[in-house]
């Protein structure tokens, strides 16, 4: 095999006798890679579909019926791959976890639900660090 680099002001890559452009961003296998590895807009179309796969489960995921294993298990198996499918190639900048740890959170609470308070009548908050199963 022979590589031939051309120079930084052309746009190609030459491997033998074929020529590769270099373009901005490509789609390979679902996920949009760039090349300055600018994930923020695959972030954001992940977590848009994590959210309408949640909304088609809602009824689930609400029901009194399932325990609160079945609804973790129906996030991990359902939900938690469409968000997260390939995200070991992902370079997450502490904003980009944030917004991912923010849905998890979400969809957690919705799971298991706000409690009231039975002395005051009034909802307590669930706290992140119980939502961890």
């Amino acid at each position: 095999m022979h590589v031939v680099l051309t120079t930084l002001h052309s746009h190609s890559v030459k491997i033998d006798n074929s020529s590769f452009e270099r373009v901005k961003e490509l789609k390979y296998l679902g996920t949009t890679l760039t090349y300055q590895n600018y994930i923020q807009e695959e972030i954001k179309n992940r977590l848009m579909s994590g959210n309408a796969c949640c909304h088609s489960v809602q009824n689930l995921l609400s029901s009194r019926l399932l325990s609160k294993n079945l609804e973790i298990k129906i996030y991990r198996t359902m939900i938690l791959p469409v968000v997260v499918r390939g995200c070991e190639t992902w370079s997450l900048t502490l904003r980009e976890e944030r917004r991912l740890r923010v849905f998890e959170n979400r969809v957690l609470r919705r799971i298991f639900r706000t409690k009231k308070d039975e002395v005051t009548g009034e909802y307590r908050k669930i706290r992140n660090g119980k939502l961890n199963p």
